[in-house]
């Protein structure tokens, strides 16, 4: 099941945990299609950290490694992690906690055959019933 899918089936859930994915969401779209070198970019990131491995699970067929909080910190940095929690309303933690499910997920989705599909990225981020997900998270 992909992201998206994820937090689909979640809407009748109304956890915590799915209302702050849907406030993560767009945000984290936003953040990937800007980062320097897009997608490709922010992989080739993750490699330098040290976390080559890792990356290659996400965009491989088999099962999605872990990541935690404090690679991301590392990988990430404190601007784009701050624009996350700026842009989502969350604290780092939240942002952090999150992430370490998304990310692998949404690097999992746009990466079919092992490269990077902008276009689904871009569809992900455009649809109308992500927005209307995140008006109904967001409300509650």
């Amino acid at each position: 099941m992909g992201l998206f899918d994820s937090v689909v089936s979640a809407l009748g859930a109304g956890n915590a945990q799915t209302s702050q994915q849907a406030a993560l969401l767009p945000v984290l779209l936003e953040q990937v299609k800007a980062f320097p070198g897009g997608i490709p970019g922010l992989l080739e990131k993750f490699r330098e950290g040290g976390l080559g491995a890792v990356v290659a699970s996400w965009i491989g067929s088999g099962p999605n490694l872990p990541v935690s909080g404090e690679q991301l910190q590392s990988v990430l940095g404190a601007d784009m992690l701050g624009a996350l929690a700026k842009g989502s309303g969350l604290d780092l933690n939240s942002v952090l906690g999150n992430l370490s499910s998304m990310l692998p997920s949404l690097v999992d989705q746009a990466t079919p055959n092992g490269e990077a599909d902008l276009a689904k990225l871009e569809s992900l981020g455009s649809s109308p019933l992500l927005g209307a997900l995140t008006g109904m998270f967001a409300k509650r």
